[in-house]
């Protein structure tokens, strides 16, 4: 009888990128729940999205759980780099197909060692964040307070007593009208002069996240092909980081 599947969610933050940075996981096989979390001085958010992975996957614990296992990210980044990429680059002596380095190839190498060990039973899948998925939103938390420095209780427990402590911290699944919405000149105006949450750059080949417009314009400022954009809420910041290092790696 084949074992029910090892179900894990993970994320990673960061404050800066590069800055303070979290990660966390939601980890469920039968009726089981864990939440897990780490942090890092000084990481982007591509790298705690990976440690996130590595963390998880290289528990002795996973290692020897022998069903089938499945790992949501929403990373694209990640999923792609796992599903795809991470094959290519060891073949190319771990050179981009731009010629240049693989960013953080040694959190890749090790992902690389426990793909091979892991095998068939392993799925790498991709899950749209801040859409509304409970255990998606709640590493996110995860990530995000770890990085922050905050303090927090971590679930280790039944799943039908881990909706309950959802709730009880108030981390809510989003419910999606599926109608689009129109934004007003007005509101984009006012949305345009709020507070940045940070500024996004990509400058040859590499991905940044400034707290200021000064240290972004100083990046940018000067330098061919560099593009930039403000952004209000860290889902924008790692939607646009993503999207920037996806250009700079195809």
């Amino acid at each position: 009888m084949m074992k029910k599947e090892l179900i894990i969610y993970t994320d990673g933050a960061s404050r800066g990128n590069p800055g303070p940075g979290g990660w966390g996981a939601v980890i469920l096989v039968d009726e089981y729940v864990m939440e897990i979390a780490g942090s890092a001085k000084k990481a982007t958010n591509n790298q705690m999205e990976l440690q996130a992975v590595l963390e998880v996957l290289s528990d002795s614990a996973s290692r020897a759980y022998k069903g089938p296992v499945r790992v949501f990210s929403d990373s694209a980044y990640v999923v792609n780099g796992l599903n795809s990429w991470i094959w290519g680059w060891e073949k190319k002596g771990w050179i981009t197909s731009t010629k240049t380095p693989v960013e953080n190839k040694d959190i890749w190498m090790k992902l690389l060692d426990l793909l091979k060990e892991y095998g068939g039973r392993l799925s790498i899948e991709k899950i749209k964040g801040h859409a509304g998925d409970l255990y998606n939103e709640r590493c996110d938390e995860l990530a995000v307070n770890v990085a922050l420095g905050k303090k927090e209780k971590h679930f280790k427990g039944l799943q039908k007593d881990y909706d309950a402590f959802l709730k009880e911290i108030g981390t809510t699944k989003k419910v999606e009208t599926g109608k689009s919405k129109v934004t007003s000149t007005k509101k984009l105006k006012t949305r345009n002069s709020s507070p940045a949450y940070s500024y996004v750059s990509l400058v040859n080949g590499k991905v940044y996240a400034d707290k200021t417009w000064a240290e972004c314009e100083k990046r940018v400022k000067g330098k061919k092909g560099a593009k930039y954009q403000k952004v209000f809420s860290k889902a924008e910041e790692t939607s646009l980081v993503q999207d920037y290092t996806l250009g700079s790696l195809l």
